[in-house]
């Protein structure tokens, strides 16, 4: 079945290749961005929006249903990197990071619900990461406003239920996108970690450069399309099953297992 999709962050990275398949398969798929004018090649329509500023949130939807009628599935996945050491990241960095990712998310999410509610069914699938799942060194800030996203969502897929609305989350493992070198990073330098944070910037340079290319991340996001009552967790990648099992169950192992892999990286 045809239906119309929205996709933030539509531009680039995974955001774009989602909204690509969807409109190769024949969807009506409307993508966001902060500049659409600079991406008038896409074969799909880009409407401006920044999910940091109330005021473009609260304007798009007037713009968005001046072109279409009726919206079957919002994809949440505009949203960007901050890297630093937890101790080293200025507060109002992490801030702008829980702007962007969360409340963006959120606030962007609650302005389209009455139009859910309305007509009584759809779909809002979020692109989360594993590190909403999990913690590594290095995006302290990045990690918890994942986890803050999953943690809101749990909640809202409960009730929404009532509406025929379901709430899924994706958790991409590391896969080869814009993410990484168009992350914001911390300025700031604390002596004492100099060492540790050498090796966690060499982990993290490898890890980007051996991860995959993100083509099962769009695939699910397809399968959740799909599927006519998709369960809310959607782990992707090689190793998630494995890494989320030691997490839970044996986080000595996981965090030993990591420090080992961040202290060989040099």
């Amino acid at each position: 079945m045809k239906q119309t999709i929205l996709v933030t962050g539509a531009s680039s990275g995974i955001g774009l290749l989602i909204a690509n398949k969807l409109h190769q398969s024949g969807h009506t798929v409307i993508g966001t961005s902060r500049n659409p004018e600079k991406h008038n090649s896409l074969p799909f329509p880009l409407l401006e929006l920044d999910i940091s500023s109330d005021s473009s949130i609260e304007s798009f939807t007037k713009r968005l249903f001046g072109k279409i009628d009726k919206l079957d599935v919002l994809i949440n996945n505009a949203g960007y990197l901050v890297t630093g050491l937890a101790e080293e990241t200025p507060i109002d960095l992490g801030r702008e990071q829980f702007e962007t990712n969360f409340w963006g998310t959120v606030k962007f999410t609650n302005q389209l619900l009455p139009h859910f509610r309305k007509q009584k069914q759809g779909k809002i699938i979020t692109v989360g990461s594993f590190l909403g799942l999990i913690g590594l060194p290095n995006v302290a800030y990045y990690s918890a406003s994942k986890h803050s996203l999953e943690g809101y969502f749990k909640v809202l897929r409960f009730e929404l239920s009532s509406f025929n609305i379901k709430v899924s989350m994706v958790e991409p493992m590391a896969f080869k996108t814009n993410i990484g070198t168009s992350a914001v990073a911390s300025k700031v330098r604390i002596e004492d970690y100099d060492l540790f944070r050498k090796q966690t910037a060499a982990f993290s340079q490898e890890a980007f450069a051996n991860s995959p290319s993100p083509e099962p991340v769009v695939d699910t996001v397809v399968k959740i399309i799909d599927e006519k009552n998709p369960k809310f967790n959607f782990p992707v990648g090689k190793g998630s099953s494995m890494i989320l099992t030691l997490q839970h169950y044996a986080y000595n192992t996981f965090e030993n297992s990591i420090l080992k892999q961040i202290r060989k990286s040099n």
